[in-house]
Order: structure tokens, then C-alpha cells, then sequence
């Protein structure tokens, strides 16, 4: 029996955050979440999941360090990026977030089929 696929959900919005984490955990993977930037890289650094999925906006400690400092230590975790700001002009755009290093981008609004189908696209090329 395998162990199901670690994925880490790092949202300030609890909604979000517990929706994304029902979403995952109803398919089939084991979830953590965190609700900022900095209990996400601390999660990572206690256990590196198979895929971070992180928002752009959050107080403190944004998606964007985020991505950044994961891509240095631990280059190997994909990240899908999520926003809802996403080319509104305001701060990082998706185009930005993919230079950073993240593997996907989903404006806030989307469907649940399209955001686990990115996971499941993310980890099938990442080998996970």
C-alpha cells in the first residue's frame, strides 16, 4: 500500500484554505496547511511535501518569498501559485510567479476540477 502524496496549502483566507485542504484530502492526498508564508516554509523544513500550493497575497510573508526561498532550498517541490489578483495590476502577476519558479498559476475564482487537475498534471511531471 502506498502512502498517499503529501501536498502543503499555504492561504491566510481559512475558507480557502480548509476548501482547498477538503478538495486534496477528498482525492486522495494527505494535506497540511498553514496560514501564512512563514508557518508555510517552517512546515517544509519539518517535512517537504510533494507539492506547495501557496497563495500570492497573504500578510507577512508573501507567495512570492515564498517561491523564492523554496526554489533555493528545496528545488525540487513544485509550487502551483493562486491569487485573486492575478493581472489586476496589483503586485505579482501570474507571469512573475512563473519566472519565480511556479510550476502553475490559478486566479481566484476556479473550480475545483480545474485545481486538482493542475495538482494531478504538477505532480505527474514532477515524478510524484
Amino acid at each position: 500500500m502506498t502512502m498517499p502524496t503529501n501536498i502543503l496549502v499555504i492561504e491566510d483566507d481559512a475558507i480557502m484554505r480548509e476548501a482547498l485542504a477538503e478538495w486534496l484530502e477528498t482525492a486522495g492526498y494527505a494535506v497540511r496547511t498553514a496560514a501564512d508564508g512563514s508557518a508555510g516554509l517552517a512546515a517544509v523544513r519539518s517535512a517537504a511535501p510533494a507539492l506547495v500550493v501557496t497563495d500570492i497575497h497573504m500578510p507577512g510573508l508573501g507567495g512570492a518569498a515564498v517561491i523564492t526561498e523554496l526554489k533555493q532550498r528545496h528545488p525540487g517541490i513544485p509550487v502551483i501559485a493562486i491569487s485573486g489578483l492575478f493581472n489586476s495590476g496589483h503586485g505579482l502577476d501570474a507571469d512573475a510567479a512563473i519566472a519565480l519558479g511556479a510550476a502553475r498559476v490559478l486566479g481566484k475564482p476556479f473550480k475545483r476540477g480545474e485545481f486538482l487537475l493542475s495538482v494531478k498534471d504538477v505532480l505527474g511531471s514532477s515524478g510524484g
